[in-house]
């Protein structure tokens, strides 16, 4: 049968979501389940969660029931003294179209008969989220998986392209350690970092007296990963005259060192990656055309952490387990605001952001719980509005469009706030939300 998540959208686009939704909750009345707002309000407790709950609450949700990340948790009700069993909770988040926070869907089963079924859950949830050491549980992650899991299998030149910080090094360490190059040399070089003087002797190596300075002979990365896989972090940023070297270890095999006199042979794969389009380089004239496509035979695209934002739960907890082992402190929970605001931030740094951000809370807080004031200045200094939300009157659609959406990233989908954001109205910016589509 057919999964959910393969539903065509066309199909999808001609339901009444109301009437769905409506069927669907009667069709399931009987399992206990519930889903809640952003502000933890009740938007439905099923007849089943009542019955095992012995709970029917009118609009806040229960302390014990609140949903503010994707967890699978016991909960000690405050009814088990009148006999109320314990209760498991698998809850999921829910999420707007701008991606901010809208609610959570919870499932609650007695505890007694849903112990080996979280225990099966979580094993197998540690092992499907868990590739190659990138933590992603997200749908758009499982095609760049499968990719690399081919890709690894051939000696095709791979180019990745994602943000900074978005892990485009762990994708090219998988290549290489699911290939059979796994036991060879795997070498990362970043283009960025290097005078293209430097970045030539550190790729092709040189001989003693090629250059003042050059006081013996030596080996670069095309000779030191022999056999074995070459990184080449931010690609887009080699010289004109390098993209010519390289272009020809790709195509003839061979390269001669800085001052050399004689070919040497290149065994190795390459593993390019950038955050720009080498489309648009080549086009502005930065990027040769050739290069580009010897580079890119197996292209990689990595969303974006706010593009997969079931996966910011999951590397919070991941990146806090990391730091419990070093024994320094031990956060077993997080203040709910706190988790609220992560959940939330827009994450323009990526998973590397998420990292340093958990090791900022680690450094400030102590105690046993994350809390709000130990998380970077950023996540609670008043957000500056945009430029183009000054914008008044808006020079153009394209313009009022832009603001609109900045608006609402800003505000996390607070509409109240992002019209002030955007110096409208909340009526007009209804109106104006509506008419873009946003």
């Amino acid at each position: 049968m057919p999964d959910t998540l393969n539903l065509p959208d066309h199909w999808i686009e001609r339901l009444d979501s109301r009437s769905s939704l409506a069927s669907i909750f009667e069709m399931c009345k009987s399992f206990a389940f519930y889903i809640v707002d952003s502000d933890q309000n009740v938007l439905y407790w099923s007849q089943g969660a009542t019955q095992l709950t012995g709970i029917n609450p009118e609009k806040i949700c229960p302390p014990e029931f609140i949903i503010i990340a994707d967890t699978l948790r016991t909960i000690h009700t405050t009814q088990q003294e009148r006999g109320m069993p314990t209760l498991h909770q698998s809850a999921r988040l829910l999420y707007d179209r701008h991606g901010a926070t809208a609610g959570g869907i919870a499932l609650l089963t007695p505890a007694a008969a849903a112990e080996n079924t979280a225990t099966n859950q979580r094993a197998n949830s540690e092992q499907e989220q868990n590739f190659q050491g990138i933590i992603s549980r997200s749908p758009a992650m499982r095609n760049v998986f499968q990719i690399i899991r081919n890709a690894a299998e051939t000696e095709a030149t791979v180019l990745v392209r994602g943000e900074s910080g978005s892990g485009k090094e762990l994708v090219a360490k998988a290549i290489h350690d699911l290939s059979a190059r796994k036991n060879a040399p795997f070498l990362a070089v970043n283009c960025a970092a290097l005078s293209a003087n430097l970045l030539e002797s550190e790729l092709f190596g040189h001989v003693r007296g090629a250059f003042t300075g050059a006081i013996k002979d030596h080996k670069g990365v095309f000779q030191r990963a022999e056999g074995g896989t070459l990184f080449l972090d931010e690609v887009a940023e080699l010289p004109l005259e390098l993209q010519a070297k390289l272009l020809r270890v790709i195509q003839e095999r061979n390269f001669m060192p800085v001052g050399g006199d004689h070919l040497l042979d290149a065994d190795v794969r390459i593993v390019a990656a950038t955050h720009r389009s080498l489309r648009e380089e080549v086009r502005n004239g930065h990027f040769r055309e050739d290069l580009m496509y010897r580079l890119r035979v197996v292209p990689i695209f990595i969303p974006p952490l706010r593009e997969r934002r079931e996966d910011i739960n999951l590397l919070i907890w991941h990146f806090i387990t990391q730091h419990n082992a070093r024994k320094f402190r031990k956060i077993d929970k997080i203040d709910p605001q706190a988790m609220r605001l992560l959940l939330d931030y827009h994450w323009p740094g990526n998973v590397r952001e998420l990292q340093n951000v958990i090791e900022y809370a680690f450094a400030v807080g102590r105690g046993a719980t994350l809390r709000l004031a130990e998380l970077p200045p950023e996540f609670t200094e008043p957000k500056m509005i945009s430029s183009a939300a000054k914008l008044l009157p808006m020079r153009s659609p394209e313009q009022e469009k832009q603001a609109i959406g900045e608006a609402l990233l800003q505000s996390h989908g607070r509409v109240t706030e992002a019209a002030r954001l955007a110096g409208m109205s909340r009526a007009t910016f209804w109106r104006k939300r509506k008419l873009y589509g946003l």
